[in-house]
């Protein structure tokens, strides 16, 4: 495992360190300093501050051997009389080593500086037996445990304030998420919405138009452009609608929806756009007289219109049959056509949209859609829940 590079010292340890050593150089100079009580030269009092000095470089990378290499010039500093300057770099060494050590010095270290204060009270008054014995306990306590508690408040508010920014931060993530899942969704629906009322007008138009230009009949060109003109109003009049949906203010419900009533008028629309008088439509509604959820007959309606839509692309003619049957908690609706004979283009090209968006609505409602031949025909079958979660 190779070895990490030493982190480089911090600018502030290193004015810090360059401070304190030029307070302590400044107050030697002066003689501001005790005579140790072991008689020891003074000049040892200029090591401890330079050990004091070097251990104040540490005291945000290695907190802990800094506070080890202080407490080490402490002690020299007082059995030589002790200078200003190193006390209060060492006061500082302790509030470091709770503030920047690891979790487990914050909670252990607070203690023991009491420990050592009250200990050190205690000893003092049993050897000097004098009540002045008592300022040694509160120096201790100056020196160590102030500090100490000190680091311990700012350590806190220091953890609050960085799982704020966190919680913020992932609040934001969060809603950034929700906005790219909303818009996605959105535009998932504005394009079901688009394809489910403008497809219907658009195939009828390019079937008709095909029609007239094929035909030299000018009776079954008028009827035709009859029914061109017919769709592209009401293909106008959805796009408008949806314009104003897209414009109303609000996480409002449009005011005019489709609802099942109206599908006397889509069969009708839809045997004007097959423009052939073999497609015979009919309608079988079982729902019965109970009201229906609006996501369910919306979603029911707009399966019945993209049926009748993909019956004049691609169905042969015959009866086409639209049932719909309200049971079991469950709305059915089945669409059913007959086949196109094998090899036969389709009368309008298509993009495979259609079948696509059914699915979509109805697996919005927790339903189930089926699309295929069965017996004989093409069928389209969805079963809509009426309590949709």
């Amino acid at each position: 495992m190779p070895l990490r590079p030493p982190r480089r010292p911090h600018t502030v340890d290193l004015l810090v360190a360059a401070a304190g050593l030029t307070g302590g150089l400044l107050l030697y100079a002066l003689g501001l300093s005790n005579a140790g009580p072991l008689g020891l030269p003074k000049r040892l009092a200029l090591a401890a501050l330079v050990l004091m000095a070097g251990a104040e470089v540490l005291r945000r990378g290695a907190p802990l051997t800094a506070l080890a290499i202080g407490t080490a010039a402490l002690a020299l500093d007082m059995a030589t009389g002790g200078l200003l300057a190193s006390w209060v770099m060492y006061t500082d060494l302790v509030y470091a080593a709770v503030l920047y050590g690891p979790p487990a010095a914050c909670r252990i270290l607070p203690r023991a500086c009491e420990l050592v204060t009250v200990l050190g009270t205690l000893s003092a008054i049993a050897v000097l037996r004098r009540p002045a014995a008592v300022l040694i306990g509160v120096t201790l306590g100056v020196l160590t445990a102030a500090p100490a508690w000190t680091g311990v408040s700012v350590r806190r508010h220091r953890d609050a304030a960085e799982t704020a920014r966190l919680t913020a931060e992932r609040t934001a993530l969060l809603a950034e998420l929700d906005r790219r899942q909303a818009v996605v969704a959105e535009r998932s629906r504005m394009a079901r919405e688009l394809h489910d009322v403008i497809a219907g007008h658009l195939s009828a138009i390019a079937l008709h138009s095909t029609a007239a230009l094929s035909i030299g009949e000018p009776e079954a060109s008028r009827e035709a452009l009859g029914v061109i003109r017919e769709n592209s109003v009401q293909g106008l009049a959805e796009m408008k609608r949806l314009i104003g949906v897209l414009r109303q203010p609000g996480d409002e419900e449009p005011a005019t929806r489709p609802t099942l009533d109206g599908l006397t008028g889509l069969l009708a629309q839809a045997r004007a756009a097959a423009g052939d008088r073999r497609f015979r439509f009919r309608l079988h509604d079982e729902r019965g007289p109970d009201p229906l959820p609006a996501p369910v007959e919306l979603a029911a309606y707009r399966i019945v219109q993209e049926s009748l839509t993909n019956v004049v692309k691609h169905a042969a003619p015959g009866t086409v049959r639209v049932v719909l049957c309200a049971d079991e908690g469950a709305l059915t609706v089945r669409v059913t056509s007959e086949l196109t004979a094998d090899g036969r283009a389709p009368r309008v090209p298509g993009a495979g949209a259609g079948l696509t968006g059914m699915r979509e609505r109805v697996a919005l409602l927790g339903g189930s859609l089926t699309a295929g031949p069965a017996n004989g025909l093409w069928q389209v079958a969805a079963q809509l829940p009426l309590d949709p979660a």
